[in-house]
């Protein structure tokens, strides 16, 4: 680290790296410096002049501070440090001039603007502005862009911060926007009109500073001070994004990034940010029994006690965690099941994960190591519809001078890629030539592990990860899925074993298998899905913004989800429902309430209870097993349908249409 250096802003004298901005330096001084076109994610721009400042001894006129680093200040006559001024008049006057300037243009939109309320330009005029304006001359007006069904765009507003140009460009990886004109005929448009193919587009919403970019699917349903604010975790896919989930009444009106630096940065995927119109379509809100063929409304103790009985009378009882299920109720259902001499199984995809060994199913790398990373290895992984958000961080290490290789199914991550080959030969190849090298990381997919050799290839990454000297992470696809292994949510018999060799399931919240006709199935879960359509008993559950939770995601990271807002209907919190279930068997589970569960689980597993803490794995390396043969297949198929709440909703099923029409050969004109 280079030697600090001492620099006055504003009479405060304070120390820092040479390297910073100005702007930065203000920032670490507590002094606020406004700012539209900067982002401390994003490269620098300079473009919007609302961060000047007045450098002491320097030119005479104020310097854009988001673009001028500490190095280049100049000291005093005699040594003294360089001196900075956020205050003075000069700053003043060139802030309410720059804001003047951005206001020519700007329609008088704030009343009927769906960033009212939380427009950084309406704050800032508010701050650093004046109340006239000079300028009388028509203001100029251009074309609406169409980005697609996510984004809704009024470009008149614009101030050409090009925040979202460098955000698609530089994170999301795609070249579609740009700026185009000079001058008063500057404006962002798309390249021949094209709409967004990112996952990570609704992120510009964010991103924003005016109401020139908003949600399209919130357009003018809410304000922000009608909305409840809930802080909580992303189950959509297994990084644990953290998320501010908004709600009016019971109803969910919108989710929101929150800024994690060692998961989510401050990005989400589009499924995570678009999801909540699912959480209102297709709802199991009542009991559900099947008579004569036919499911008929029932009520709670009617459906209990139906369930209690298949269970009472079964030869063998079989138990399933789905995705989507906090490690509370998928421990309330363990302990119910073996309670009952069945056995529980949570590999519902069939991934061969090995119980016990947390290095094995979680690795010993976190997700920040990417950031570092100088050797990527991809195995049987597709990163950009697995986890949106942890492409992005791999792109971002790819753009620090990564090297990216590949063993798997080849697609368009949206950077460089060595492809090494798709099968397991490659990966045998990749292992055998492997030495050690500098900050190297390998990364298993679930589709790499789902087949019968699946622990073989785990042993395989596990010796690739020694031989470089690295780490290995394993990327899941299910939010549940850790905190489950952790609890030893695994049968012996495996998934398919299990289920064929049973008479009774016990199906919390598992969509993503067909079970065949043969054994009693009781589901439980939020949604009228593949589960519910198989179901002999539906109890309705709580989805993941209805019910207090842990999460554990992909890293190995355990993080807490909290209710935004109620289950409809007569539906009711996961681990209550299975409290209630043991109860009529007459072997009630030893907690009634869910501070009570979560003692008892932190008692069995005591990192669980390390909130928000990324505890270390004891590496247990697999033993070598003799590879098969054949190619690796995707894990996901459809990033936008990979749970019952997406299925349920409008807006994933017309991005997945989209998606599939952008990848259809485009055909010749007769």
């Amino acid at each position: 680290m280079a030697e600090l250096r001492k620099i006055i802003i504003d009479e405060h004298e304070i120390e820092v790296d040479p390297a910073m901005t100005v702007l930065q330096a203000c920032e670490l001084a507590g002094i606020e410096v406004p700012r539209f076109c900067y982002h401390e994610r994003l490269s620098i721009a300079g473009n919007c002049r609302m961060c000047l400042v007045e450098i002491v001894g320097g030119p005479p006129k104020p310097a854009a501070s988001c673009a001028m680093q500490v190095r280049d200040l100049r000291p005093g006559p005699e040594g003294q440090p360089p001196v900075v001024r956020t205050k003075s008049p000069m700053v003043k006057k060139a802030r309410e001039g720059v804001m003047e300037f951005l206001l020519i243009n700007h329609p008088l939109d704030c009343p009927i603007c769906d960033q009212g309320g939380e427009c950084d330009l309406q704050d800032q005029a508010m701050a650093y502005g004046v109340d006239f304006s000079r300028y009388r001359e028509p203001k100029r007006a251009t074309e609406d862009l169409d980005l697609g069904p996510l984004v809704a765009t009024c470009m008149t507003r614009c101030i050409s911060c090009t925040r979202c140009v460098r955000f698609t460009t530089e994170v999301a990886g795609i070249t579609q926007m740009g700026q185009t004109g000079r001058g008063e005929d500057a404006e962002i448009t798309s390249y021949l009109g094209q709409t967004l193919d990112s996952e990570l587009q609704g992120n510009i919403i964010d991103l924003c500073p005016v109401g020139a970019l908003t949600s399209k699917p919130y357009s003018f349903t809410a304000r922000p001070w009608e909305l409840t604010k809930t802080e909580t975790i992303d189950v959509m896919d297994a990084l644990g994004s953290n998320i501010r989930v908004d709600t009016k009444g019971r109803e969910v009106m919108r989710i929101l990034p929150r800024n994690h630096d060692g998961v989510n940065e401050e990005w989400i995927s589009d499924k995570t940010r678009f999801v909540w119109d699912g959480l209102r379509r297709q709802r199991l809100d009542r009991p559900y029994i099947r008579e004569n063929g036919k499911l008929r409304p029932a009520t709670w103790p009617e459906a209990l006690a139906a369930a209690a009985t298949a269970i009472r009378g079964a030869r063998k009882l079989a138990g399933l965690v789905g995705d989507l299920v906090p490690v509370e109720a998928a421990l309330a259902l363990k302990e119910l099941v073996e309670g009952q001499g069945g056995h529980v199984e949570c590999r519902v995809d069939g991934a061969r994960l090995p119980a016990g060994n947390r290095s094995a199913y979680v690795g010993n790398a976190a997700i920040e190591d990417i950031d570092h990373a100088r050797n990527i290895y991809l195995i049987g992984t597709n990163p950009r519809a697995e986890s949106p958000v942890l492409n992005a961080r791999i792109r971002k290490a790819w753009l620090h001078g990564a090297s990216v290789q590949r063993v798997g199914p080849v697609a368009d991550l949206t950077y460089d890629v060595a492809d090494l080959g798709a099968d397991r030969a490659a990966l045998a190849r990749l292992v055998e030539g492997a030495g050690p090298q500098d900050n190297a990381l390998v990364i298993v997919g679930q589709g790499a592990l789902r087949e019968a050799d699946g622990a073989a290839v785990l042993a395989a990454a596990m010796l690739l990860a020694e031989k470089t000297g690295g780490g290995m992470l394993v990327l899941h696809t299910a939010a549940s899925r850790v905190g489950a292994m952790d609890l030893g949510c695994v049968s012996a018999l495996g998934l398919a074993g299990l289920v064929e060799d049973a008479d009774v399931v016990l199906n919390l919240g598992a969509d993503e298998i067909d079970i065949a006709p043969g054994p009693f199935v009781i589901y439980q879960g939020s949604h009228g899905d593949r589960g519910a359509h198989r179901a002999d008993v539906i109890l309705p559950g709580a989805a993941y913004t209805e019910e207090p939770g842990l999460f554990v995601n992909t890293e190995g990271r355990a993080q807490l989800a909290l209710r935004a807002g109620f289950p409809p209907g007569d539906a009711r919190e996961n681990w209550a429902i299975l409290r209630a279930l043991s109860g009529e068997l007459g072997a009630a589970l030893r907690y009634d309430t869910l501070a009570a569960l979560r003692k008892r689980m932190v008692g069995r597993m005591p990192h669980l209870g390390l909130i928000d803490e990324l505890p270390k794995n004891t590496w247990e390396p697999l033993p070598a097993a003799p590879l098969g043969s054949g190619a690796f297949v995707p894990a996901v198929r459809d990033f936008y349908l990979t749970n019952p709440i997406a299925r349920a909703s409008r807006l994933m099923a017309e991005l997945s249409a989209n998606a599939k029409a952008r990848r259809a050969p485009p055909l010749a004109a007769e």
